[in-house]
């Protein structure tokens, strides 16, 4: 699960970055990106599926070597090639991410868990990549307000599209099941991952957008943290419910 879980926050917050006008934006902050998605593949690493193969090792050696790229161009006047390593790079882990995923579930691999995999990056992802972006107001204040709410928007939209996902899933699994058959585990995730990791983060993303549109940054980013703190309980939660499941709850 620790391996899993650090590929999707490494595939999405690299794919937040395609969506971000890098006129706008302090070169820092890309290269800061590079090097954090570059340290949760090393732990990725670590914890590393037993069943990979030749194809995983290749998409995740090309993303590693997009990471240490873009760490380093990113860091030089004009950043050549920057761009590159911005489009292709989320190319590299997003196809990690859907293999080895195909290869921890095996013939348990639907669609849904695919799904699941994508909008938990996207989520946990776009929350973080949000949350660095409204910090990065504290120390250029004059910065234009349009990368923030692209990025709010982003996440507005996967959460959306995450509930929907959700809600398929709830309706498939409890077609099968009676309430009062539950197990107390179940009572007491279930209603935490809808809370933390779905209605929460939705009100908290809607307040960061309505706070940010008045240039109120510091505001923004306070409720981004939150915003973090939840969507990654609510996702940890998630992949608990999948595995006891196997319904994307």
């Amino acid at each position: 699960m620790v391996a899993t879980f650090c590929l999707r926050l490494a595939a999405g917050l690299i794919a937040m970055l395609p969506i971000l006008p890098a006129t706008d934006i302090p070169p820092r902050f890309f290269r800061v990106h590079f090097l954090t998605a570059l340290g949760l593949l090393a732990i990725v690493g670590v914890f590393i599926y037993d069943n990979t193969t030749g194809l995983f090792w290749l998409t995740f050696g090309l993303a590693a070597l997009g990471c240490i790229f873009g760490s380093i161009v990113w860091h030089v006047d004009e950043a050549p090639g920057g761009m590159g390593a911005v489009y292709l790079t989320p190319i590299a882990l997003i196809a990690c991410l859907i293999h080895g995923g195909m290869l921890v579930r095996g013939e348990a691999d639907t669609p849904a868990r695919m799904a699941d995999d994508l909008l938990s990056a996207l989520i946990v992802g776009g929350a973080l990549t949000a949350m660095l972006m409204g910090h990065s107001y504290l120390v250029a204040p004059a910065m234009s307000i349009d990368p923030l709410m692209r990025l709010l928007w982003a996440l507005g939209v996967a959460l959306v599209l995450r509930i929907s996902v959700a809600c398929v899933g709830l309706w498939g699994w409890s077609a099968g099941q009676s309430l009062g058959n539950l197990e107390t585990e179940m009572l007491l995730w279930l209603p935490a991952r809808w809370l933390l990791g779905l209605l929460i983060p939705l009100v908290l993303v809607w307040m960061g957008w309505e706070t940010a549109r008045i240039r109120s940054t510091q505001s923004a980013t306070g409720i981004l943290y939150v915003v973090v703190i939840v969507c990654f309980l609510g996702e940890l939660t998630s992949m608990l419910l999948v595995e006891k499941t196997g319904w994307v709850l």
